[in-house]
């Protein structure tokens, strides 16, 4: 049985909170939970592996991640003197915003994208292509202070290693006994659907193509099992063939249009370890009849 189900401290497009059950049941025992993709950390703190790999291409977000983990009290009493009705104001939010575009101070910078992330509008993460942060207002009554679930994700994190990567350098990093969980931007449903803008780079097909490929290679040839989140498309489905499929349907929190939150198809597909046998060393039939006729040197007479 699960245990309570932990929420993640900031709000996320595609956070997995609501699927972790099922994502749990897909993902085999191992020794570390590695997550190229980790977003907002729901699939990592609802598990219970011994180590963690938490990877993802946003710095600011691994920022704040390391600070709540090296100094979750200063951290945390230093970023609830932001919530109050004072910044709770558009002119006082953009001007906030501005600061953190502006700023180099990494834990001032962790503290405005925790006060970003729940005052902007609907808890988005959307940067230019020139890196900078560009979320709206989001006019919200009261914004909710996070404090107890930042305490218990800082108390997780003492398992964790974040890092700042390349999905593919993450997969490198990947060894037996380790489980991959993947959760990239998703394949867009339509054309007009495509929201890959998490950090300033984006995650188009052929990225899409890349980790399919990546996925298939480690657990064939590496024997590491790997799970995929994405949409249930042709596309993906093709992208993923030769894993397990399962078919979920999961209502969109996160849209533009509140009307138009419509259950989506979603599936989890499993890329099984392939047995990877130890290599044997060759030993030929004349070096064996020598090792059974001829004592060794140090062998008493």
């Amino acid at each position: 049985m699960m245990q309570k189900k932990n929420r993640a401290f900031l709000k996320w497009a595609g956070g997995k909170y609501s699927l972790v059950e099922h994502i749990q049941a897909r993902l085999p025992q191992a020794n570390k939970l590695i997550e190229p993709f980790v977003g907002a950390g729901s699939v990592f703190l609802n598990t219970q592996y011994k180590r963690y790999l938490l990877n993802d291409i946003n710095p600011d977000l691994i920022n704040l991640y390391n600070f709540l983990k090296a100094q979750p009290d200063a951290l945390i009493n230093d970023a609830r003197a932001f919530f109050c009705a004072e910044r709770n104001q558009e002119a006082m939010y953009y001007a906030l915003r501005e600061e953190f575009n502006q700023t180099k101070d990494e834990y001032y910078r962790a503290i405005l994208f925790l006060y970003l992330n729940r005052h902007g509008y609907n808890g988005l993460c959307r940067y230019s292509l020139q890196g900078r942060f560009n979320v709206p207002f989001g006019r919200y009554k009261k914004p909710y202070f996070p404090e107890n679930e930042m305490f218990i994700f800082s108390e997780k994190s003492q398992k964790a290693t974040f890092t700042c990567l390349p999905f593919e350098q993450v997969f490198t990093r990947a060894r037996r006994g380790n489980v991959i969980y993947c959760d990239p931007p998703y394949a867009p449903i339509s054309k007009t659907a495509a929201f890959t803008s998490y950090a300033s780079k984006s995650f188009g097909q052929d990225s899409q193509e890349r980790l399919a490929e990546l996925a298939a290679i480690t657990s064939k040839k590496r024997g590491i099992p790997v799970l995929i989140s994405n949409h249930d498309l042709p596309l993906t489905r093709t992208l993923y063939k030769g894993a397990d499929f399962s078919m979920l349907s999961v209502k969109r929190s996160i849209s533009q249009n509140g009307a138009k939150r419509q259950p989506a198809s979603e599936i989890l597909a499993y890329f099984p370890p392939a047995k990877v046998l130890p290599k044997k060393r060759k030993r030929t039939r004349n070096t064996l009849q020598f090792t059974s006729v001829v004592p060794s040197s140090n062998q008493q007479p």
